[in-house]
């Protein structure tokens, strides 16, 4: 199965047109036949098969003229997590704040400093994961229930409570239970721009636009690198304050166009709305006529019912029941993936720049540097997406990857400083690497593989279990690089590079390609156990198959 490349752009139109318009007398009462209706209308079938066509017909820029709302409304959604970003990275950098510090933290008489103690910096990065934890079982069970909307606004607005808490916090505990609580409504947001934009987005957008919540989590962090390095040099305890304050923004506009955004057409049929299905689906396609719509709506009605027939319900516990297991599975471990691969000790490029003699200033504008790779990288991915799937990306950028990490892990038996340089260097080639591989395809991936009753359930998981990986992974790796501790520096690259290749071992034999495959045709490939590595050749007839799995 692929996804058409963009080439001969009339010829494709004309067979557009063509299938819109063939064989009328099979699909009329798709057109007539009330929408609640629908499934019992005498060409659902086929126009179950001329929808399922027209989504590979399709290619990027017709998909674009013919679904800009989709276009605009995934972007939206997903700047839901610019704020994850930001707030990430802010809290990380506030304990070399001199004012943040004497504000929250102790005086040590010895070098007559202000510090933030070590356990209340474990405690205060650590919460926030927990918190997390639980915004994100709440996204799966509330997302099903209410809808992506709802959920988001309703965050939102605890989000906006909850800082007032941050901002005002009198003393390091109540500030340790404010980033508890707050973690709460951005765990619920952690990958609920990936989930949307799979839901409203045709096959030819699918990949792009689920992968561009990681060009928000960079511009998050570019954000707040930015304010931190204007507000370095002020003394006052506005230099954490405003940071804090610019949290307030962030929610404002997104829950303005959260108010207008269209519900996702795939919840709808899921909760037995098709004409709210129906209404979304004619605000996301202003390009296609009121036929296409229905077949398109057709098409969903028909993986709903398919899905409904091997017993897929829509309780968290089902992820682990039957061929959902597999695809659970999928998606917990590519987004597992980003923490294994090394992300923990490759994004500390200060370190290394600060050995090679750079001032820890001069490093942080460098680090700044590295966050503008990765920016550019992800843009970058978009264009190799035209032409190579998720699984070849991710396999082969995961390997450059570990190679990456290989040569680092190697460089530290050299005791020269131009070593030390290359080690640096290395680090950045890897954020690069990961920014136009990894990083964005695993999460197109993750939100793509599941079945559509169980998509936020599973979408919850996954980035649970990527919470935990990185949980461990960042409390072993200053063990791992600190003198006071395993003290292997450079060389704990060996270690990153050991799980990565276990880790792409399971890529390999366990990673499906999704990349042009309809959620029909991904249900009967998991339904009939395809080969991970047989899915891109696999073919797959949506109606005869389709039967097969419901009887």
């Amino acid at each position: 199965m692929s996804s058409f490349p963009m080439i001969d752009e009339a010829r494709d139109e004309k067979a557009l047109v063509e299938m819109s318009s063939t064989r009328p007398g099979d699909v009329k009462n798709v057109d007539s036949i009330p929408v609640e209706e629908l499934e019992f209308a005498d060409g659902f079938h086929d126009a179950v098969r001329l929808a399922t066509e027209r989504e590979h017909m399709l290619t990027f820029r017709q998909a674009l003229r013919l679904y800009p709302a989709s276009f605009f409304w995934a972007i939206a959604i997903s700047f839901t997590i610019i704020m994850e970003g930001y707030d990430t990275y802010l809290l990380g950098n506030f304990y070399a704040y001199p004012s943040f510090a004497k504000k929250y933290g102790q005086y040590q008489a010895d070098s007559g400093t202000w510090v933030i103690p070590a356990n209340w910096q474990v405690a205060l990065s650590d919460v926030g994961n927990i918190g997390n934890v639980v915004g994100l079982l709440l996204m799966g069970v509330l997302t099903d229930r209410f809808g992506h909307r709802l959920v988001i606004m309703a965050g939102l607005l605890v989000m906006v409570a909850l800082n007032f808490m941050t901002f005002f916090a009198p003393n390091v505990q109540v500030l340790t239970a404010a980033m508890a609580l707050g973690g709460i409504p951005t765990g619920v947001f952690g990958i609920m721009g990936s989930a949307y934009a799979s839901e409203v987005c045709p096959l030819a957008l699918r990949g792009f636009l689920t992968s561009f919540v990681n060009i928000c989590w960079i511009i998050g962090q570019l954000v707040a690198s930015g304010v931190l390095e204007a507000l370095v040099g002020n003394p006052t305890e506005w230099s954490y304050r405003i940071p804090f304050a610019i949290e307030w923004a962030w929610p404002v506009p997104i829950f303005i166009l959260a108010i207008f955004a269209p519900d996702s057409p795939w919840w709808c049929v899921r909760r037995g709305n098709l004409g709210g299905a129906e209404k979304s689906l004619t605000r996301l396609s202003s390009g296609s006529t009121p036929t296409e719509i229905r077949q398109t709506l057709a098409m969903m009605v028909h993986t709903d019912k398919l899905e409904k027939a091997v017993k897929t319900e829509v309780s968290m516990w089902d992820c682990f029941k039957g061929t959902n297991l597999r695809r659970t599975e999928i998606a917990c471990m590519v987004l597992a993936a980003q923490a294994l691969s090394g992300e923990s000790f490759a994004y500390g490029s200060t370190y290394f720049f600060t050995q090679a003699g750079l001032s820890s200033a001069d490093s942080y504008k460098l680090n700044f540097g590295a966050s503008a790779v990765a920016f550019v990288a992800t843009c970058g991915s978009w264009i190799l997406m035209i032409w190579f799937g998720r699984r070849t990306l991710i396999l082969w950028g995961f390997s450059a990857m570990a190679l990456d990490l290989l040569l680092i892990g190697v460089l530290s038996y050299v005791n020269h400083q131009a070593a030390t340089w290359t080690q640096a260097a290395l680090t950045v080639v890897w954020l690069g690497l990961y920014s136009l591989t990894l990083g964005p395809q695993s999460f197109g991936l993750a939100a793509e593989v599941s079945a559509t009753r169980l998509r936020s359930q599973t979408v919850s998981l996954a980035r649970l279990t990527y919470q935990l990986a990185s949980l461990v992974t960042n409390t072993i790796e200053p063990y791992l690089i600190n003198p006071t501790a395993a003290g292997l520096k450079g060389k704990t690259a060996f270690v990153w590079f050991g799980i990565s290749v276990l880790t792409i071992a399971w890529c390999a034999f366990r990673m499906p390609e999704t990349k042009g495959i309809t959620y029909t045709e991904m249900d009967i490939l998991f339904e009939k156990r395809t080969p991970a590595w047989r899915f891109k050749q696999a073919k797959v007839d949506v109606i005869d198959e389709g039967h097969h799995g419901e009887a």
